[in-house]
């Protein structure tokens, strides 16, 4: 049997379901689903998405037996809706729309009112005594044919609608007669044929066909493969073709055109929300060219269908257990749905819906954590205009998507990727978005358009990005040529700042000041329901206590990463620090030489020749003890009782030092030495690699003394805590580890120092000794690194360089072109590699739990606020990530979605 490829819906009936949306696109499979259930919709056929793959294949070509198909389907929707497809006496004509199994709104091709031609449109007028209408859509189509199937661009037909418009001393198109409409009609076909250098086509059928073409066409568009890069979309056959029976909202007053949401997508509130027009057809409202009413006023102009519509988005709701995203059509007072669909919304509107619904017992809690994506969670963590600041407001328009965003107004996509690319915040500003601006809108802090509602593209597709958004500032004019725009007597330039208030739709001149965002109500509760279904623990990474209270506000439940050498650069302890790097050389020799020493006089000999360096090395080491610990108490005191991972000292010692002359003589006076000394000694230091170079432990092989006061600092920090009836749980980690037998060494200096510590206090903490898994070898051997290790924090950040033979610091220059060329998916610094860096982690995690039983494992690097990399540390069995404060709310919906995903 061959294989099918086009799945009718009509007359109750239908070819598929919502199950199907691989196959039959998200809109395709809903149609399905909404004619099964018995929603009134109009009749048609979908093209399967794998006829897109092969039409790929076949190089633009359709596939064999296709052409069948649609002919059979095309009788069926004609015996479904009484007409005739091309007949001027009952005339059927149909849209053809895209649909892929992801959402993609605006991104891909659409035609409306197929199937006219100077016949039909007269067969149209005689049987509806509506000349006015018929030509309406015939100009309409003639349009949209002109510009999505055959390349004229749209620009062209509306400029010589808006002279017909001014010739008519007319605003919008609804006010034009039929007798104009026939005239523009005729302007549009020399339009057509000047640019295609053909007449407009008069065979329905070829039409269909050529749009069909298109709708595939528009798969592999710029913008579109744009939308589905920045939306991270792969693995998708293609778009769907969906072929519908047109229904009217522009042939009169009784008629109308609509988007409705069944919960307010900025807010999330459980209300009916959306816009409507009169006497329109759906892209008015989508592009922004009319005005809408809202939703609540069509309750009066037309009852029986508010009544009819609101009742069927509390069962569509109901049914798919999501907000709904719904198109209608009333064509005279009768209501036709001709999409329903996930739909789109803010950061906050996502969260309270997910809440509410659990709390509705619509959807259990795993499902609610599905409900908002990380990214969302991140837009929602982002800095609000502060209300003290004074704010000096030029217009104001809708609030299509709220948020704040302060930023350079430009007036084009391409000005606005330029831009960003230099590190500049922009404001695209535009009369109206369309799907060409995709890539200008991606990188935008804001958006703002001078038409639109609150259901345009700009609105849409910024809710969907997190950006803030003010549409139809209808004060605002635009002049795109001198990039400029006025609002009254006040001109803003291109580079000019300007401030968006999404929230209240306020255009600011200027750049208002922003304050952090505060975290409470819908946020707190969604947080506790991922807590409740996650198992991997989320930590931070913080050097201060300021960030570890950060983070306890963000919910992080320890500290996985305090970095000890972050510290040293703090005010005046920088000089001891350098103070002891002119030390170390000579130290090291005097350290060397003492093992080497056979009698008690030969040690005695060497440490009256090193005297000085003795004193001026561990001097320095007891200026820093006190700044250390005080810097400890604080972090103990701000995360207790949580755990706190402390990591010795890592970096290496040339970091500490000045690079330039002028920096050098400042030192040199400093530290009383001349600048040849402090020269020198930079000199010296330099390493070709030195992130292969003398760092972490073996800094302490050389210098143990280095660690042992950070060990005193770390106890007696957490002894004084303790002091304050604080539980501490202190955790030593030693980088950089390559060999059990380093660990080991470094181990045994650092136990003793705390030892010695416990002697003098009279007093004991428990606490935990382990190590950094960053180097492959130290992953290899972890069997025999758990001997000596009581837990594994995996720097994925060095394992990652070490492993793929990458630096972090340099492969920014081309790792670009690796992932545009498929050779990596991601960038393994953004994204753990889990077939090569993670099968380290995965290997590391299992020898060292056969060692050691109760071995805690976690992540430190920058993958652990990742969500891909939080699902693998998820299945490899981690006990935790660790991550900067502000991604600990992400991670700990990752680690969430991560148990719902892997089941």
């Amino acid at each position: 049997m061959a294989e099918k490829r086009v799945y009718f819906f009509g007359n109750g009936k239908a070819e598929g379901d919502a199950s199907m949306k691989n196959l039959l696109g998200g809109k395709g499979a809903n149609l399905a689903e909404m004619t099964s259930i018995g929603v009134p919709v109009p009749a048609g056929f979908t093209i399967a998405t794998n006829v897109c793959k092969e039409y790929y294949e076949n190089k633009g070509k359709w596939p064999a037996g296709l052409r069948k198909e649609v002919d059979t389907n095309v009788k069926k929707l004609e015996k479904a809706m009484g007409l005739k497809f091309g007949d001027p006496k009952k005339p059927l004509l149909v849209s053809v729309r895209s649909g892929a199994a992801v959402s993609m709104p605006g991104m891909m091709d659409t035609v409306l009112n197929l199937g006219l031609n100077d016949e039909v449109v007269e067969g149209i007028i005689e049987k509806t005594d509506n000349p006015r209408f018929a030509y309406d859509i015939y100009r309409r189509f003639i349009d949209m044919f002109g510009d999505v199937v055959m390349g004229c661009h749209h620009e062209k037909f509306e400029k010589a609608l808006h002279t017909a418009k001014q010739k008519a001393g007319v605003k919008n198109d609804n006010e034009l007669s039929a007798d104009q409409l026939k005239a523009v009609v005729e302007d549009y076909k020399k339009i057509y044929k000047k640019e295609v250098k053909q007449n407009f086509p008069q065979d329905p059928f070829d039409q269909l066909t050529k749009s069909i073409d298109a709708v595939f066409g528009s798969w592999n568009t710029p913008r579109a493969a744009k939308y589905r890069e920045l939306n991270n979309i792969t693995g998708l056959l293609g778009t769907a073709v969906n072929v519908q029976a047109m229904v009217f909202g522009n042939m009169g007053e009784d008629c109308a055109t609509g988007v409705c949401f069944t919960r307010n997508p900025s807010t999330g509130k459980k209300e009916f929300y959306g816009e409507f027009l009169r006497n329109a057809q759906g892209e008015d409202v989508v592009a922004g060219i009319r005005t809408p009413e809202p939703l609540k006023n069509l309750k009066k102009e037309m009852p029986p269908a508010y009544k009819e519509l609101t009742t069927i988005m509390s069962r569509l709701e109901k049914h798919y257990k999501d907000m709904q995203d719904i198109e209608f059509t009333v064509q005279e007072d009768k209501l036709y749905l001709l999409q329903t669909r996930n739909g789109k919304r803010t950061a906050a509107a996502a969260i309270k819906i997910a809440t509410d619904m659990v709390r509705e017992k619509l959807i259990p809690q795993k499902e609610a954590v599905t409900r908002v994506t990380p990214e969302q969670l991140d837009h929602l963590l982002h800095p609000h205009f502060d209300a003290k600041a004074k704010r000096d407001v030029i217009a104001t328009g809708l609030p299509a998507s709220p948020g704040a965003a302060v930023g350079q107004v430009v007036f084009d996509a391409d000005t606005a990727e330029e831009w960003a690319k230099k590190g500049k915040d922009v404001i695209l500003v535009r009369i109206e978005t369309s799907p060409e601006d995709i890539g200008g809108m991606a990188v935008a802090k804001g958006i703002l358009t001078a038409r639109g509602g609150m259901t345009s593209h700009a609105a849409v597709v910024a809710r969907g990005m997190g950006k803030c958004c003010v549409a139809g500032v209808d004060a605002v004019e635009i002049n795109y040529k001198t990039k400029k725009f006025t609002c009254g007597k006040l001109t803003v330039k291109q580079g000019d700042f300007v401030s968006l208030d999404g929230s209240t739709g306020q255009l600011m001149k200027g750049q208002v000041p922003t304050v952090e965002p505060e975290l409470s109500g819908d946020f707190g509760k969604f947080m506790k329901i991922c807590d409740k279904v996650r198992k991997l623990g989320v930590r931070t990474n913080a050097d201060t206590p300021e960030d570890a209270k950060r983070a306890r506000e963000f919910g992080a439940e320890g500290i996985g990463l305090c970095r000890t050498e972050h510290m040293f650069f703090e005010g005046k302890r920088i000089w001891p620090v350098r103070q002891m790097i002119l030390a170390a050389e000579d130290y090291a020799a005097m350290l060397t030489r003492l093992d080497e020493a056979l009698t008690k006089k030969e040690e005695t000999e060497i440490k009256k020749e090193y005297k000085d360096t003795k004193k001026q090395f561990e001097g320095a080491l007891k200026k820093l003890l006190p700044y250390q610990r005080k810097d400890f108490e604080g972090i103990f005191k701000a995360m207790a009782p949580k755990p706190v991972t402390v990591r010795l000292l890592d970096p290496p010692l040339h970091e500490f030092l000045p690079q330039d002359k002028a920096s050098q003589s400042e030192m040199a006076k400093q530290l009383k030495v001349k600048p040849s000394r402090v020269k020198a000694e930079v000199e010296k230091l330099h390493e070709f690699n030195p992130m292969l170079g003398h760092r972490g432990v073996r800094l302490a092989v050389t210098y143990p003394a280095i660690y042992r006061m950070q060990a005193r600092a770390i106890i007696e920090a957490a002894l004084n805590v303790k002091k304050q009836k604080k539980t501490v749980k202190p955790e030593i980690m030693i980088p950089l580890i390559g060999s059990v037998d380093e660990l080991k060494l470094v181990k045994e200096e650092v136990v003793d120092e705390i030892k010695q510590v416990f002697k003098e206090k009279g007093t004991r903490i428990s606490y935990l000794v382990g190590t950094m898994i960053e180097i492959p070898r130290a992953a290899l051997t972890a069997d025999e690194v758990a001997e000596e290790a009581q837990f594994f924090s995996f720097g994925t950040n060095d394992l990652t360089q070490m492993a793929m033979g990458f630096s972090r610091d340099d492969a920014g220059k081309f790792l670009a072109e690796y992932v545009n060329k498929g050779i990596y998916a991601v960038d393994p610094f953004q994204a753990l590699d889990q077939n090569g860096v993670g099968k380290l982690v995965e290997m590391g995690v299992k020898l060292g739990r056969e060692t050691r039983k109760t071995l805690k494992c976690g992540i430190c690097g920058e993958h652990g606020g990742e969500p891909s990399s939080i699902d693998f540390c998820h299945r490899v069995g981690l006990d935790y990530v660790s991550c900067s404060p502000f991604r600990v709310p992400i991670a700990r919906l990752a680690a969430a979605q991560a148990v719902v995903k892997n089941g």
